[in-house]
């Protein structure tokens, strides 16, 4: 796989990426997120990888300064627990749209993210879509330890990367139940010496965002560490973290794990 990747130029034509994933067919969908659904890839030699399609609104789409400083960025990372991001594409293209009851011809931006093809797919199917795949214990450590080393590596960067999206489903895992992070379409890039800003909007997955976050628009890195948290007590309890709409935050998921290991201790004692 890795002389597949190799070969890949790094910028790749629209129309490549929709060959080889049978026209974003429903067929070679392997999720879908806010902005955008990711699909298997096959190239002609029989390698595979991910295509994430950005939806137009997107995070940094907008700006194509923006967009490609952010891919830079994620094409240089290597580490072992974090996704490898192997191409990507930026075109314009004409399209048809409608507007106002009729189909006018529209100048549309087509992102798209190539990601490293991870066969088992994410930890969140592991536990809690696929009962009979149980993760033993050490397994869920070294899954926990993988993530841990993953997010210390985004954080201490020169440019450190806030992943702002942290959640099972955005933790891939290799044929060897490596876990690496992925999904970076929420991440912010910080510079040097920044270690803090602030956002008139808070975007990211419902139940995971920190509470400083979700109701400031406080982003640092201990965003990234409130959702590791919640990650921890899923992946050791294999509770899933139910949110709300009107109740955004975890606390009552926090509370309800509190009490439950309360009465386990009080039965044993």
């Amino acid at each position: 796989m890795a002389s597949v990747l190799s070969k890949l130029p790094q910028e790749l034509p629209f129309d490549f990426l929709k060959k080889i994933t049978d026209g974003f067919s429903k067929q070679r969908e392997l999720g879908k997120g806010a902005f955008g659904a990711v699909y298997k890839g096959i190239l002609e030699d029989g390698g595979v990888i991910a295509v994430k399609k950005l939806e137009e609104n997107a995070p940094g789409t907008d700006d194509e300064k923006a967009f490609s400083t952010k891919v830079q960025n994620l094409m240089a990372l290597e580490h072992e627990n974090i996704v490898k991001v192997v191409a990507f594409c930026r075109e314009p293209l004409m399209k048809l749209v409608q507007s106002d009851g009729e189909f006018v011809k529209a100048h549309i931006i087509e992102s798209l993210l190539c990601y490293e093809y991870l066969q088992k797919g994410s930890l969140h199917d592991y536990l809690f879509e696929q009962p009979t795949n149980i993760i033993e214990w050490g397994k869920r450590f070294e899954i926990i330890k993988g993530v841990c080393q993953g997010l210390l590596f985004l954080h201490k960067l020169p440019n450190p990367i806030i992943h702002l999206d942290l959640k099972p489903k955005n933790i891939l895992l290799d044929d060897e139940m490596i876990p690496k992070i992925g999904d970076f379409g929420f991440s912010r890039l910080f510079g040097p010496e920044k270690s803090r800003l602030r956002t008139q909007s808070s975007v990211g997955s419902v139940g995971y965002m920190s509470p400083e976050y979700l109701y400031q628009g406080e982003i640092s890195a201990r965003s990234d560490i409130y959702s590791l948290g919640l990650m921890i007590l899923e992946i050791t309890t294999g509770e899933k973290n139910w949110p709300s709409i009107d109740q955004k935050s975890a606390r009552k998921f926090v509370d309800e794990v509190r009490s439950d290991t309360i009465s386990w201790f009080s039965k044993i004692n």
